[in-house]
């Protein structure tokens, strides 16, 4: 995340105002402050774009939808896929990293193209160190303290040690294969000892028709070597950064293939198991 440090002179019946806005919402100044530039100018913040549904990806809508170039005006943190399922994706301070199949990590060219993926402009208003962490349900735990509702969407950044982590990558799947064939073919790697970040988006049950409900997380390197969708992990007490979304965008691809899909069956059970270990 990039910042700036901003000094400026305020009437101090604004900065009364603003002290009284931090006691009783628990924000940051900081947060305050960003909230109301953005306000003013125009610029959103706490806003979650997303392209086309987990829905039209469970039934085999790989198709590219926007590129890489057009994805990042609209934020410098995220995550999804590519087009035919060619790897998962990481978005993280502003570029973007694509992890195959083999487990190769390279930068994504500004045309490659994403079927599905979900970004925001992160502007965390929590920055706290975790306790050390057992499992992956240790670190939605850890998590979950710091969530303030379970209606809205959360940016998730953690940085530091890891111990162990176990993740995934997709390899495109036969022609017409849907998601849960990608999935019983996916490649799994287990790290020892790697210094990364887990690059995470929290999503209600409502969004479950369109988003990964709760915690989806992929990981990657601070070496740029290795990558994925975490599956599991372990590690000593880690930064966590997080951030309220509290505006969602979904931008609907206007391909064939998605304009001619039947979604209107649930696919929450094949999202569900694409989500696993195998």
């Amino acid at each position: 995340m990039t910042v700036a440090k901003l000094e400026v002179n305020v009437p101090t019946s604004l900065k009364l105002a603003l002290d009284k806005e931090i006691r009783q919402t628990g924000a940051t100044r900081s947060s305050v402050v960003s909230a109301a530039l953005a306000q003013y100018l125009d610029i959103s913040i706490h806003s979650l774009f997303q392209v086309s549904t987990s829905g039209s990806l469970v039934t085999g809508v790989y198709s590219g939808a926007i590129s890489v170039e057009t994805l990042l005006l609209h934020g410098n943190f995220g995550l999804g896929t590519f087009e035919n399922l060619d790897g998962e994706m990481v978005i993280l301070d502003g570029q973007v990293y694509r992890v195959r199949g083999t487990g190769e990590v390279s930068a994504a060219s500004s045309n490659a193209t994403t079927p599905f993926a979900v970004i925001t402009h992160f502007s965390p208003t929590i920055d706290v160190s975790t306790k050390a962490i057992s499992t992956l349900s240790d670190l939605h735990n850890c998590c979950n303290a710091f969530r303030s509702s379970g209606n809205i969407f959360y940016a998730i950044r953690l940085d530091g040690a890891f111990t162990h982590v176990r993740v995934r990558a997709v390899s495109p799947p036969q022609k017409g294969g849907r998601l849960v064939d990608a999935a019983k073919a996916q490649h799994e790697f287990n790290l020892a000892d790697t210094m990364g970040t887990l690059v995470g988006i929290w999503s209600p049950g409502f969004s479950s028709a369109l988003s990964v409900p709760g915690y989806h997380f992929h990981f990657l390197a601070d070496d740029r070597r290795h990558g994925g969708h975490l599956l599991e992990c372990s590690a000593g007490p880690l930064r966590l950064r997080m951030e309220p979304l509290t505006n969602f965008h979904l931008a609907l691809p206007e391909t064939e293939g998605f304009l001619k899909a039947d979604l209107s069956k649930s696919a929450a059970d094949e999202l569900a198991y694409a989500e696993q270990a195998h």
